[in-house]
C-alpha cells in the first residue's frame, strides 16, 4: 500500500469505531481529536474523498452551533484551543459562524497567563511551567489567525514562545529539548539550577518539531520571524536523526536512552519525527541524504507498529497522555493501540511522507 493508502485505512478504522459525537474525549473540544482530525484533513486534501471532509465537519458541529457558539472548551488549557485549526478551512469556504469561534478563542492567547519572561503557562494548574507540547497546541493556530486577520502580534507572540523554549529547554550537547521548564524551579521535577525537567520525552519533542516546521512553511519569506522557525526545526531534526534506533529505525520513549533498561520504541514520536524530517526535506531545507532516515523509520513503523486485522489497521505501542516526570515515569506509562495521539501522528506522517515522495 502507498502512504496515502495507509492514511486512509487508519482514518477508516477510526471512523468505523467512533461516530463523530463519540470521538474521544467525548464532550470535549480537545486536541486528542484535533490532532487526529488534522491528519484526516490532510488525507482529504490529498485524496479528495468527501467522506473525510464530512466526518471532520460533523465532529466540529457537535460543538459549534449555528450562531457560532461553542461548547466543550476549557479556556484555561492550550489543549482545548488546538482544534480551532480545523475551523479555518470552513470559514474560508464561506461559513462565517466558524470565524466567530476563532474570534472568541484565538484572542485568549494575547492574555494568556505567563511566567515572568512571557512564556505561556501550559495549564492553569501548572503555574510558570512551559511544556514543549504547548508550541503545537497554540502555535500553528495563532500564526494562521494572525496571517488571516493581518494581526502580526500573534506571530510575534508565538515566535517568543519558540525562542523561550529553545533558549531555556534545549540541551547544547545533544541538541535535544527537555519536556518542560519551570521558571520558578519549584516543581519536584525541576532542576534546581535550570528549572528543566530531567528527560527528553519523544512525543513532546515531536510536537515542537512539527509546529516549528509547519509555521516555517506558513510564513511568507519576507516575514522576519520565518528564519528562526526554520532554523530551529532544521537543527532539531538533525539532532533527532542522531538518536534513530539502528535495528528498527524508530525512536525511543526517552529519546537518548535507547540502551537503558526498560526503554521502548514509541510510535507517536517516531511518526512525528518522520513528519518533521519529511517536511524539511521536501522544502529543500534538509539534504536528500536524510531521506534514508525517513525511509528507514517509515518502514520500521509499518513493520513493527502496525497490523492489519481484516479491514482495520491497528497502530501499536502508543504512549497514553502523560505529564512531566523522571525516567521511570516515562518508561512505565501505559502503552495502547489506536489511541488518537498515535493514529493522528501516523496519519500526519503518511500524508507528509507521501507529499515528499510525490515531490522527488
Amino acid at each position: 500500500m502507498t502512504m496515502l493508502d495507509y492514511a486512509k485505512k487508519c482514518c477508516d478504522t477510526v471512523m468505523k469505531k467512533f461516530p463523530q459525537a463519540e470521538l474521544p474525549p467525548v464532550g470535549k473540544f480537545h486536541y486528542h481529536a484535533g490532532v487526529f482530525l488534522s491528519g484526516m484533513e490532510r488525507t482529504y486534501l490529498l485524496c479528495g474523498e468527501e467522506k473525510y471532509n464530512q466526518y471532520i465537519k460533523t465532529w466540529i458541529d457537535c460543538y459549534v452551533d449555528a450562531e457560532g457558539g461553542i461548547d466543550g472548551v476549557d479556556a484555561e488549557t492550550l489543549d482545548d484551543i488546538e482544534p480551532c485549526n480545523l475551523l479555518i478551512r470552513y470559514y474560508e469556504g464561506g461559513e462565517a459562524r466558524y470565524k466567530r469561534v476563532l474570534d472568541k478563542l484565538a484572542p485568549l492567547f494575547l492574555k494568556w497567563k505567563c511566567n515572568t519572561v512571557g512564556g505561556f503557562w501550559h495549564k492553569e494548574e501548572f503555574p510558570n511551567q512551559m511544556w514543549l507540547d504547548g508550541l503545537y497546541m497554540a502555535g500553528p493556530l495563532a500564526v494562521k489567525y494572525g496571517l488571516m486577520t493581518g494581526q502580526m502580534n500573534y506571530i510575534e507572540l508565538i515566535h517568543k514562545q519558540l525562542k523561550l523554549m529553545w533558549e531555556n529547554i534545549r540541551d547544547e550537547q545533544s541538541g535535544l529539548l527537555y519536556h518542560a521548564w519551570d521558571e520558578s524551579k519549584q516543581e519536584g521535577w525541576a532542576d534546581s539550577k535550570t528549572g528543566c525537567s530531567p528527560e527528553f520525552w519523544g512525543r513532546a519533542i515531536g510536537w515542537y518539531l512539527v509546529a516549528a516546521a509547519d509555521i516555517s512553511e506558513m510564513l511568507p519569506d519576507e516575514n522576519p520571524f520565518k528564519k528562526d522557525f526554520t532554523d530551529y526545526a532544521v537543527s532539531l531534526a538533525k539532532a533527532v536523526c542522531n538518536y534513530q534506533d539502528a535495528a528498527t529505525g524508530l525512536w525511543f520513549q526517552v529519546v537518548d536512552k535507547g540502551d537503558v533498561s526498560g526503554n521502548w520504541t514509541e510510535t507517536s514520536c517516531s511518526c512525528l519525527f518522520v513528519y518533521g524530517i519529511s517536511n524539511l526535506i521536501r522544502r529543500g531545507l534538509l539534504s536528500k541524504e536524510c531521506c534514508a532516515v525517513a525511509e528507514k523509520a517509515y518502514a520500521g513503523i509499518i513493520e513493527h507498529k502496525t497490523e492489519l486485522c481484516g479491514d482495520e489497521l491497528i497502530i501499536k505501542d502508543i504512549c497514553i497522555g502523560t505529564g512531566v516526570g523522571d525516567y521511570a515515569h516515562y518508561i512505565n506509562r501505559p502503552r495502547t493501540e489506536n489511541d488518537l495521539h498515535g493514529t493522528g501522528a501516523f496519519v500526519l506522517m503518511c500524508t507528509e511522507f507521501q507529499k515528499l515522495k510525490n515531490s522527488l
